[in-house]
């Protein structure tokens, strides 16, 4: 016996969905269900395309995190070759994706997310966005754009476009770092680390008043978390093995090879999304709930490895960590923007120390080889998660089969149970058959669902802006309140 509300489509994320609350026949939520209603299908349409076309062809599955499927892909192609890029090739993909984390993590913060804790929760719709935010503190809104530009560019200047480069291949990368690129990211590093100096203090303050409410509900519950660690177990975004862990800080899988990800991630799916449903494996689903992203990153490792971020991975952890794993790791979704936040120092540390590096302007950037494996797998950390690009292949080097596991559809069933957190703490319940909707519990839903800053046209391949649609259902099915965007 059941009532939904659907709210669809969903706002300020990228891609189409809606979201249903399901309420019993007392009005109490029952259930919440985040439905994602595109399509597209690239895993199909690569077949019969060489492998070495992957990485240009994945590329432009999403212009937001282009960068992410490019390099998952060259990995790929590099253990189909069976060989290993040279030391400067390696660096050269590692300062890209760390351009791509920042710019990536600039834009969720800046103008996706931070008109909600500067305009207010229930500002008007119309101006609640990043030109609202240029009309109410243009110097922050400024500094946004720039950090974010600033990453695009270091992306143009290393793959000599922002969006869809093909720079990164099968055993390398086709340019070095030229010493005019080196020294521009060297003359704009001290800019972007002064606008996210400013961002964390910013949101610190937000956090210490307005923003307390939200870090309870928005998605604070124990689960797994996932991500590639490095050998020490460092902060890690392009190499290293995967590690599991739990809300209490234990680890219960570590070093899994990229080959072995089938061991502990199994694929769901549900008739009402096109969203893939992936879990750790030996708990079963929907029991082996997993996040990844950011806040997964930052719990998944010991150290991130230089100065500020390491202080300012104490400080996320000292503020948002749970008794129960002695503040080591953080279990608040809402906590998704602070570790953004963590990630962008980390990038520009890490940027400055790669291009201090001469071997960067190495000519010795690719290694070339044979088809010599019909099977490959390659893993790396895009801004909203680990990414997996399966690839088999005939002797022919033609694909006969793709499999990606893309880090929204990871967090598909923590997007699920933000939704119905935020939905029972500020819904009233039980709720009236002539229920109306308010445009602050609309956007809560939706804020809910930006925490993990979802990219769906790359977990299900649909391209577009998303709108939001929200409906109330009683047990018959019968709308009860609608709302849409």
């Amino acid at each position: 016996m059941m009532r939904t509300i659907t709210i669809d489509p969903v706002t300020r994320i990228e891609g189409h969905a809606k979201i249903t609350l399901h309420l019993d026949d007392e009005g109490q939520l029952a259930d919440a269900r985040f439905h994602v209603v595109e399509y597209r299908g690239f895993e199909t349409f690569c077949e019969g395309r060489p492998f070495t076309e992957m990485a240009g062809i994945t590329a432009r599955i999403c212009g937001i995190c282009p960068v992410s499927h490019l390099l998952a892909a060259a990995k790929t192609g590099d253990k189909l070759l069976a060989v290993q890029p040279p030391p400067a090739a390696r660096k050269l993909r590692r300062l890209l994706n760390l351009a791509q984390i920042c710019q990536s993590h600039a834009l969720s913060f800046f103008h996706l997310s931070s008109p909600d804790f500067l305009l207010g929760w229930e500002s008007d719709p119309e101006r609640r966005n990043v030109f609202g935010l240029m009309a109410a503190d243009p110097d922050l809104a400024r500094a946004g754009i720039r950090l974010r530009q600033f990453g695009q560019q270091v992306l143009e200047l290393l793959g000599g476009r922002k969006i869809h480069s093909a720079w990164a291949v099968p055993g390398g990368v086709r340019s070095a770092l030229s010493p005019e690129a080196r020294d521009w990211i060297l003359a704009n590093l001290p800019e972007a680390k002064q606008t996210v100096r400013l961002a964390l203090d910013l949101l610190n303050r937000l956090l210490d008043g307005p923003l307390e409410r939200e870090q309870r509900t928005f998605g604070d519950f124990p689960s797994l978390f996932m991500a590639l660690v490095a050998e020490d177990g460092g902060w890690e975004c392009i190499e290293g093995r995967l590690r599991f862990i739990d809300s209490d800080g234990t680890v219960v899988a570590d070093g899994v090879r990229e080959e072995d990800y089938a061991a502990v991630v199994g694929e769901a799916v549900e008739s009402w999304s096109y969203l893939k449903f992936p879990y750790y494996r030996p708990l079963g689903y929907p029991q082996g709930l997993y996040r990844v992203g950011p806040l997964a990153r930052l719990n998944a490792c010991e150290r991130i490895g230089t100065p500020w971020a390491d202080r300012e991975l104490e400080a996320f952890r000292s503020r948002n960590g749970t008794t129960a794993s002695g503040g080591r790791i953080v279990t608040s979704s809402f906590a998704y923007h602070q570790a953004r936040l963590v990630e962008i120092v980390a990038c520009l540390e890490g940027m400055e120390q790669l291009v201090a590096d001469d071997s960067l302007l190495s000519g010795r950037i690719r290694a070339r080889a044979q088809l010599n494996a019909n099977e490959a797998i390659g893993v790396s950390e895009a801004p909203r998660g680990t990414l997996f690009h399966h690839y088999r292949v005939d002797d022919n080097g033609l694909i006969t089969a793709v499999n990606l596991i893309i880090a929204t559809g990871q967090n598909n069933l923590a997007m699920n149970r933000t939704v119905a957190q935020i939905a029972r703490e500020f819904i009233p319940q039980p709720v009236p058959a002539d229920a109306t909707i308010p445009e602050a519990l609309l956007n809560r839903v939706e804020a809910g669902i930006r925490c993990y800053d979802p990219c769906l046209s790359c977990s299900t391949h649909a391209a577009g802006q998303m709108p939001l649609h929200l409906q109330v259902l009683d047990h018959r099915g019968t709308v009860l309140a609608e709302r849409a965007r």
